[in-house]
């Protein structure tokens, strides 16, 4: 007994030196250390629960920080997977639930846009609406920790120099939308402007 239970802890040990971990049983560290976090609900479970998990990844979450991970949109659809044919009979039914973000950094300049998405099927059961209804909400509820599970497995490829690049990209990119302008205004600026046309007089 003691034997096996000295297997399983090396095993652990190598495997967490490798960098494995199960799922469940933590989080990994990640590079971007500082990040402020938004979203469209503010106080809705994705951004409350996002928030907790980078904070446990020991990202320090505030306002104010370099780069924002702002939450843009996220919606469920619902569609029948099987069909019911009488009243009463049990359905199952797929939730899909599709996070839209995007990351900007100095000034609010947007940086990157992805979307997550995950799926799940429960079913609905027509004598026990209820019990549906129960399990309808767990599968919410494991999407949601799905959604964050996998932003922060995204998040996890960033790198603060990849981040860094990615803003030196977007502010050339608005330096030269920035000179066009000009070029443009002073274009207008130096043609001469034609007088309007005079009318003789009956």
């Amino acid at each position: 007994m003691i034997k096996r239970n000295l297997l399983v802890m090396g095993l652990a040990v190598m495997l967490s030196a490798c960098g494995f971990q199960l799922r469940g049983t933590g989080t990994s560290e990640l590079a971007i250390k500082e990040l402020d976090l938004s979203a469209r609900n503010a106080y809705g479970d994705t951004v409350v629960q996002l928030r907790q998990a980078l904070q446990s990844s020991g990202v320090n979450v505030y306002a104010g920080a370099p780069y924002k991970l702002v939450l843009t949109n996220e919606a469920e659809t619902q569609r029948a997977a099987t069909y019911a044919g009488g009243s009463g009979r049990s359905a199952e039914y797929e939730l899909t639930t599709v996070l839209s973000y995007s990351i900007e950094g100095h000034n609010n300049t947007n940086l990157l846009n992805d979307k997550l998405e995950v799926r799940k099927i429960y079913v609905h059961d027509g004598n026990n609406i209820t019990g549906s209804q129960q399990e309808a909400t767990q599968a919410r509820n494991e999407m949601r920790r799905d959604l964050v599970q996998n932003m922060l497995v995204r998040l996890q490829l960033l790198t603060p120099g990849q981040l860094e690049g990615l803003q030196q990209k977007a502010d050339e990119r608005a330096q030269a939308e920035a000179d066009a302008l000009e070029a443009a205004r002073r274009a207008q600026d130096e043609t001469p402007q034609q007088s309007p046309l005079q009318l003789p007089a009956n």
